[in-house]
């Protein structure tokens, strides 16, 4: 339980505070908290998700008429009436002096639910997430090809992506066009110069966002999501045509994160798909967050496979079952497994050895590893 918030906790306050006054306030405990996410079911007190477990507050319930209110007086007007036809939306909200959160407002039962998810200020550097940044500058300073971050939702892959183009903005002079739905890191020019493109604000649909992307003279193009094919072929002309395209994709692991892009294709499609992506693949970064044994929180744990002429050519071929090989070599390189991440971590003594083989994906394997014992590919 989180304490503090009542309706009426606040000096001066009365049961009479508005639906915003009462959601800025959970908003304000939320980020004070340090949470990530705050999740309002109607009829029920505000929760918290806190080092990635989900913690109610101690506060009245909000109500549905609350909810809705909240929502209908804070959504972009553009934004209204698919909130009317369809009973969900996406938004982007700020509240004074606390921060600006991404929103998604939709119905359960007939009621009103809402999550946000708090969206820092700061755009993170490599050592603020706790980041290896070596092996992330390998894949962020390549020319052109198709960069992927991926992980469950609410594993870091926004915060990751963006470390890696606040180094190329303090480093590079690069052209970089976004498109998100909604922004969540706002980046201010250095070196390099930004055109950040909001879905519904400044362009009515992604998919014409993303047709018009390569007339706008991009160096490097962030596509907030790899939704569906049409989105990944147009990130493979960009990546034939000389341009980095950072993008994220909802996938565990390496190896289901091929999968998922061979799944845009038809099966009478898929020799011309392993060509495709193995000319245009650059890399993926798979992520997990675990719980950090010194100041709470959670440390980022990677998973990388970068697309060397090696990977390149099994994609080619279609031997993807090498591919894990690669990753769990014990030689120095720039790709390596979640169990050898994990692994560094716990010698470090930044995660406990219980929490890495509660995460990792082959926990007889790391328990190996942590006896000495390595299998070389």
């Amino acid at each position: 339980m989180i304490y503090g918030l009542r309706n009426a906790f606040l000096p001066g306050a009365t049961p009479m505070t508005s639906h915003t006054e009462i959601i800025n306030d959970l908003l304000k405990l939320a980020v004070e908290s340090g949470a990530s996410d705050i999740v309002i079911k109607s009829n029920k007190p505000g929760y918290v998700r806190l080092a990635g477990r989900l913690k109610p507050v101690d506060m009245d319930p909000i109500t549905s008429p609350e909810a809705q209110a909240f929502i209908e007086e804070h959504c972009p007007k553009v934004f209204l009436p698919k909130w009317h036809d369809e009973g969900q939306v996406d938004y982007a909200y700020s509240a004074d002096g606390v921060g600006r959160f991404r929103v998604n407002g939709f119905h359960q039962r007939g009621l009103v639910s809402i999550v946000m998810r708090h969206i820092k200020s700061k755009v993170p550097v490599f050592e603020d997430l706790g980041l290896q940044a070596e092996p992330l500058l390998n894949l962020a300073k390549a020319k052109d090809g198709i960069l992927l971050v991926c992980g469950a939702t609410g594993s870091g892959k926004s915060s990751t992506m963006a470390a890696m183009l606040n180094w190329i903005n303090q480093n590079m002079d690069k052209h970089i066009v976004t498109i998100e739905d909604p922004i969540e890191y706002t980046f201010q020019d250095e070196k390099s110069l930004f055109q950040q493109r909001e879905i519904g604000l400044d362009v009515p649909n992604f998919e014409l966002a993303i047709k018009s992307v390569l007339r706008q003279n991009p160096d490097i193009i962030l596509i907030g999501e790899m939704r569906d094919k049409e989105t990944f072929e147009t990130a493979i002309s960009a990546a034939e045509t000389g341009h980095l395209v950072f993008s994220t994709m909802h996938a565990a692991t390496v190896a289901q994160s091929l999968t998922r892009l061979f799944e845009f294709f038809p099966p009478e499609q898929q020799i011309q798909a392993r060509r495709q992506i193995a000319g245009s693949l650059r890399g993926f970064i798979c992520q997990k967050l675990i719980p950090a044994l010194e100041g709470g929180g959670r440390i980022p744990a990677n998973e990388i496979l970068n697309a060397d002429a090696v990977v390149k050519n099994l994609i080619l071929e279609g031997q993807f079952d090498k591919l894990q090989g690669i990753m769990e070599g014990t030689g120095d390189s720039s790709s390596y497994s979640f169990n050898k991440d994990i692994y560094r971590l716990i010698k470090a003594g930044k995660i406990s050895k219980a929490d890495g083989l509660r995460f990792s994906p082959n926990p007889q394997a790391l328990e190996m590893n942590l006896k000495g014992i390595f299998i070389k590919s």
